[in-house]
């Protein structure tokens, strides 16, 4: 592998690990540009699901004490359920315009709450759209590798703590993300390529995530809150103008 490969990779995993580790989202978001200047789209993809997991499990032993089982159980197991449906819809639609939506969805949110801070957040529990957003997290996870997106909006909108916003998404993302790269597997996705790649981004991507928690834990509540929703807006104009690039270069190749 070439010397601007392992640089590109190494830059890409320190960007990822961190934000990961800071929010609990946004490997693929923040990473997925530096490396698909050096690597296959499918390979990038399944550095991005391994690198999120690596980084996602440090995340949940962070906030171990703050985990809500029942309300975990509400995101998870419908995603689950999800999943199927996402990988059996691969075939049929088209994935870079969904990423376009998702982006869209998420710079939309983001705008919406840096224009209205005072926004009033829920103070209870909505069970029954908990499990439709964790489930519709499932069938992104499969068409996307997105399974964070919608949740993360969804518990910005409630006026959880940071632990708690932390204690969900990580091992949603987590658990959601196994199944993907098991799905990866079966479809032979995973080859020396990827893990040669998956050596090489590992130091920088654990490093980095450490630092993220390590910022983290020290962040009022305010501050994680506003921190989540900059990185939801920039996550959104990340994704877009990851899309919008993409096919300004397939035009021009033409």
């Amino acid at each position: 592998m070439s010397v601007d490969a392992i640089i590109f990779i190494s830059i890409g995993a320190a960007f990822g690990g961190l934000v990961n580790g800071l929010a609990g989202f946004g490997t693929g978001l923040f990473a997925l540009g530096w490396w698909l200047h050096v690597l296959p789209p499918t390979s990038a993809v399944a550095l991005v699901v391994i690198l999120s997991l690596v980084s996602g499990v440090q995340g949940v032993f962070a906030v171990r004490q703050a985990l809500n089982w029942p309300r975990l159980a509400r995101f998870v197991i419908p995603a689950l359920l999800g999943l199927p449906l996402g990988f059996a819809m691969l075939a049929h639609l088209n994935a870079s315009m969904l990423k376009l939506l998702v982006g869209v969805m998420l710079a939309l949110f983001g705008g919406f709450f840096i224009a209205r801070p005072s926004f009033k957040r829920w103070q209870k529990d909505h069970k029954l759209a908990d499990s439709a957003v964790g489930f519709i997290g499932g069938v992104l996870g499969a068409l996307a590798g997105l399974s964070g997106a919608l949740p993360t909006i969804w518990s910005a909108l409630h006026n959880w703590q940071k632990s708690e916003q932390r204690a969900l998404l990580q091992p949603f993302n987590v658990l959601i993300l196994s199944i993907v790269l098991l799905g990866f597997g079966w479809r032979g996705l995973l080859g020396h390529a990827v893990w040669l790649a998956v050596a090489i981004a590992l130091p920088s991507s654990i490093i980095s995530a450490q630092f993220g928690i390590f910022i983290f834990q020290r962040l009022s509540e305010s501050q994680f809150r506003q921190i989540l929703i900059w990185l939801i807006l920039t996550s959104g104009i990340v994704l877009v103008g990851g899309e919008v690039g993409g096919v300004l270069r397939a035009v021009t190749a033409q």
